[in-house]
């Protein structure tokens, strides 16, 4: 039975980049990458492990995750957490610290003008260190 996992994003170029990123990285799971605005809270159910990422604080395509968050329990799950900006990795961490999935730190990767650059170990490492505790 492989291991499901959810990726959530704001639909903006670098978010959806730092997904596939995590997608190409995970071996032996069945990964399903979504917009924000496709989202709907079944999809998490049968889901072992979930990652959320946006660009920028509080983004619109966000409400309603954020309400959704704060009316269910997610303790079986583990999540990561991915950004370029610290505002929005701080932000996210707000809006999952009432559902009791396992959050991990933030993995932040850098936009340079019109491109994501992303450290591949650094992602590895912090895969590794979702998935297999």
């Amino acid at each position: 039975m492989s291991k499901k996992v959810l990726i959530i994003t704001d639909g903006k170029k670098s978010i959806r980049s730092i997904a596939l990123a995590i997608s190409q990285s995970l071996s032996g799971y069945k990964i399903k990458i979504i917009p924000s605005k496709r989202f709907c809270t079944t999809m998490l159910l049968p889901v072992d492990t979930f990652f959320i990422g946006c660009e920028r604080h509080s983004p619109k395509s966000f409400s309603y995750i954020e309400k959704m968050l704060s009316h269910i329990n997610l303790a079986s799950r583990k999540c990561g957490i991915f950004s370029v900006n610290e505002k929005a990795a701080q932000y996210l961490a707000k809006i999952l610290n009432t559902c009791d999935a396992a959050v991990s730190p933030p993995f932040l990767a850098e936009k340079n003008d019109n491109e994501t650059v992303i450290d591949n170990a650094n992602l590895k490492k912090w895969l590794k260190n979702i998935t297999e505790n």
